[in-house]
């Protein structure tokens, strides 16, 4: 039997996870800002909202198909951009876009992935957005922009909540950085899982694919994640480089990290095609927002005008129709599809995606709606 048929949530996914991956690892993908409220606060948001269900209605056939960013995908769910993903199995990026492309939905790609934007886009054949970091060199980000048209990506996503750099102690705490520069604690937890030690040694090496070319050659520095956001990413960013962006590219453009209605409309004035409602996980800010809290008022402000996405926090199919009852178009998912990769690799992803569309068409009929189009504000309670 494989280790996959007994796996019934993402929450089994995720302790297969810690078992096979070395310590500092697990820590980076579970792990948050100080004190870590924000990354149980977002899925604790959700769980606190009711659903309120309505019965003798057709659900024998249900459509979870939806609109996002230009393209027709499967379900209100797609995958979200995370960083140097080939440090967590070591078909990385390739393997998570093919298992996205395979169920019918967006995978994104980070800035910090560890493939290149052209080959994840000849190895996915679907719907792909790339995630910008921008750079104190803007000749990258107009290299980016030009690269991701060549490779015929379908759009663009800003991240704007990373100004500097969360403190994240677990990964200051086992030193973990590109590659490893370990302390005792780091030591310890890689040479507990011997087999990530034997693929990472015999697979190539993770490195920062879409910036590789611009660190020197034969360069041996280990820049930590933290340090190289630290001296690379432009805290300068401000809403006159997200409208010269959005004119460079010319598609469908995303803007991810906001939490206030005021911050949204500005968003919209910019020009921007979707907001994606997102605290980074909980490994920014602790303490701020959940993104289900900061939803609600930020569809008031927009809803209509753009689409409205959810991102952090979803676990179960339950918490994305608690999110489209309150507005969102979709959600986005992070964490879940890399304890899947880690865990079993695309095999691994591809479970997620199967479990949760599984959980959404359930729900759904379950609530009494055939479509995404009938969830709506009834089908939440009025204290949620």
């Amino acid at each position: 039997m494989s280790r996959l048929d007994s796996v019934l949530n993402i929450e089994d996914l995720r302790k297969i996870a810690r078992r096979k991956l070395p310590k500092p690892l697990f820590n980076y993908i579970d792990g948050g800002a100080d004190d870590e409220s924000n990354v149980l606060g977002n899925i604790r948001a959700f769980d606190g909202a009711s659903l309120v269900p309505e019965y003798l209605i057709d659900v024998a056939e249900i459509d979870l198909s939806t609109k996002v960013l230009g393209r027709e995908i499967s379900m209100p769910l797609f995958l979200a951009p995370t960083g140097m993903t080939r440090l967590f199995h070591h078909d990385g990026e390739t393997a998570v876009s093919k298992a996205a492309a395979e169920a019918g939905t967006y995978y994104s790609l980070s800035t910090v992935g560890s493939t290149s934007i052209e080959d994840v886009a000849a190895a996915c054949d679907g719907p792909k957005c790339f995630q910008i970091y921008v750079m104190k060199d803007r000749s990258l980000t107009r290299e980016f922009i030009q690269r991701c048209k060549d490779a015929n990506y379908d759009s663009l996503t800003l991240t704007v909540d990373i100004p500097v750099a969360g403190n994240r102690e677990r990964e200051l705490r086992y030193g973990f950085s590109m590659p490893p520069k370990l302390n005792l604690a780091g030591i310890a937890g890689f040479a507990a899982r011997p087999g990530w030690v034997y693929r990472a040694l015999t697979h190539p090496k993770a490195i920062l694919a879409n910036v590789a070319h611009k660190i020197p050659e034969g360069s041996s520095q280990s820049t930590s994640l933290i340090e190289y956001v630290a001296s690379q990413f432009d805290p300068s960013v401000t809403w006159d480089d997200l409208e010269w962006m959005i004119s460079e590219w010319g598609g469908p453009f995303a803007i991810k990290g906001i939490l206030s209605a005021a911050d949204a409309r500005k968003a919209v004035n910019c020009g921007v095609s979707a907001i994606m409602v997102s605290n980074h996980g909980g490994r920014q800010l602790d303490g701020a927002l959940s993104t289900y809290q900061a939803l609600g008022p930020i569809v008031d402000e927009v809803g209509g005008e753009c689409e409205v996405i959810c991102d952090g926090g979803i676990r179960r199919g339950t918490h994305v129709l608690k999110a489209l009852a309150r507005g969102a178009t979709a959600c986005s998912i992070g964490r879940p599809y890399l304890f899947g990769l880690a865990a079993a690799g695309q095999a691994g992803v591809t479970k997620v995606l199967e479990l949760l569309h599984a959980e959404i068409e359930r729900d759904m009929g379950l609530i009494g709606c055939r479509n995404i189009g009938e969830i709506g504000s009834k089908h939440l309670s009025s204290d949620s």
